[in-house]
């Protein structure tokens, strides 16, 4: 953009740094709305919880950079590449997502800044000589700064989409993905083609790191899915699907005699791991229908798993008390912690004490409403149980008669989301 004079230059510089530092103010509401809206406009960038996580750092980052080339007077030139945008593209390239759509994401992201520094430079009551250079060197700066780091990450996107396709079994995966989208293949022909026996009955699970450590998580990850295949003594072998580069799924053919116990033997390899990875699993089902189902079952179980993120057990079970319930009616946080507050009210507050009373309301109601067998499950006199219930039902400040349903629902919503659904007091 070429100024006036240097007295020009300098004050459209300090305009601008001054409108990026108003902006800066509120960039957390910024940046929440950059990426709401491109989930919107771009659904291929939507995926799970860990995706979602390294989506919001990009935009952030990328924001916080380009600003701080504003406010600096900073040379695009001499800008790295955020670590989570080029991480964020490595990712996008290992799911398959196409470069158009990362691409248009940067477009897409660059207009919604630019509408809310639009916003910001009518409200600075600059001359308007002046508001519309403060504008166009905003402008300018910032798509120097989207031209030069799409090319960059475009690249890392590249490079990682070639390694990733010469370094997995592309075509297995690929039928895998058709078998699990319903495809009506036959299933001998396709136990050969994926080298699995699908005329078994299957349990599914999706095993995961929530970050990288030495770059070989994929091989820990199949070294892991092998071992449990061993504990269980499964007479072929497990099949082992990369998702991403911290990600995988597998599946393990059962006889009947091996499907009662599985469950237990995949607590008992966890338990002597120290540094397992996260484990989600299905329930043992049968034949092609039962591959599919079961895999399901293990996503959704994931998907609380990654809800709960640190505080989620090592292992988590779609037969798990009330797991399947919260998986239902958990696909949308806010409402569901907006929900809770209203069946459970007091009830629902991040307390210790809580915490102690929805416990056992939540197993008082599971066990039939029997004072004797949840007193015997929490190791309890009944006595105790009966105050506490006593207690749980005056704090929530209405009977649970009318509405049991819904509170044994809410009070497994907090069981499994925790601090995801309480209220903070």
């Amino acid at each position: 953009m070429t100024l006036g004079c240097r007295a020009d230059e300098a004050a459209v510089a300090e305009s601008a740094a001054t409108v990026i530092a108003r902006l800066s103010a509120g960039l957390g509401n910024l940046i929440g709305g950059v990426q709401q809206m491109l989930l919107e406009e771009v659904p291929d960038l939507q995926g799970d919880a860990r995706l979602m996580e390294l989506l919001h750092d990009t935009v952030e980052t990328n924001i916080d950079t380009a600003f701080s080339v504003i406010r600096h007077n900073i040379s695009v030139q001499h800008v790295e590449p955020p670590t989570a945008a080029l991480e964020h593209a490595r990712r996008l390239a290992q799911r398959g997502v196409s470069v158009d759509a990362m691409v248009r994401g940067y477009r897409l992201g660059h207009k919604a800044v630019l509408d809310a520094v639009l916003g910001e430079v009518r409200d600075a009551n600059l001359d308007s000589p002046l508001a519309l250079e403060v504008f166009g060197y905003i402008a300018e700066t910032t798509f120097g700064y989207i031209d030069s780091i799409s090319q960059q990450v475009v690249a890392a996107y590249q490079e990682e989409r070639d390694r990733w396709l010469e370094n997995r079994n592309s075509m297995r995966a690929l039928q895998v993905r058709e078998l699990l989208d319903g495809s009506d293949s036959d299933a001998d022909a396709m136990t050969a083609a994926i080298r699995y026996p699908l005329r078994r009955i299957h349990l599914a699970a999706a095993v995961w790191y929530d970050k990288p450590t030495d770059g070989r998580e994929l091989v820990a990850l199949e070294r892991y899915v092998q071992q449990f295949a061993e504990s269980i003594n499964t007479r072929e072998s497990p099949l082992f699907i990369p998702v991403d580069s911290l990600t995988g799924w597998a599946w393990f053919p059962l006889e009947a005699n091996t499907a009662e116990g599985c469950m237990e033997a995949i607590h008992a390899v966890a338990a002597t791991h120290p540094d397992a990875p996260w484990t989600a699993v299905g329930t043992p089902l049968e034949g092609v229908k039962g591959f599919r189902r079961s895999h399901l079952q293990a996503q959704d179980a994931r998907a609380v798993a990654l809800a709960l993120g640190s505080e989620a057990p090592r292992v988590v079970a779609a037969s798990d008390p009330g797991l399947a319930v919260a998986a239902l009616v958990g696909s949308n946080i806010d409402a569901a912690r907006s929900w809770v507050a209203e069946v459970l009210g007091p009830l629902a507050c991040r307390t210790d004490s809580d915490e102690r009373l929805r416990t056992t309301l939540r197993i008082f109601l599971r066990c039939g409403s029997s004072f004797k067998a949840a007193a015997e499950e929490l190791h309890l006199h009944h006595n105790s149980v009966k105050y506490r219930v006593q207690r749980a039902v005056a704090r929530r400040g209405r009977p649970i008669s009318d509405d049991r349903l819904d509170v044994e629902v809410a009070l497994l919503m907090c069981r499994w989301y925790g601090v995801n659904v309480l209220q903070s007091g």
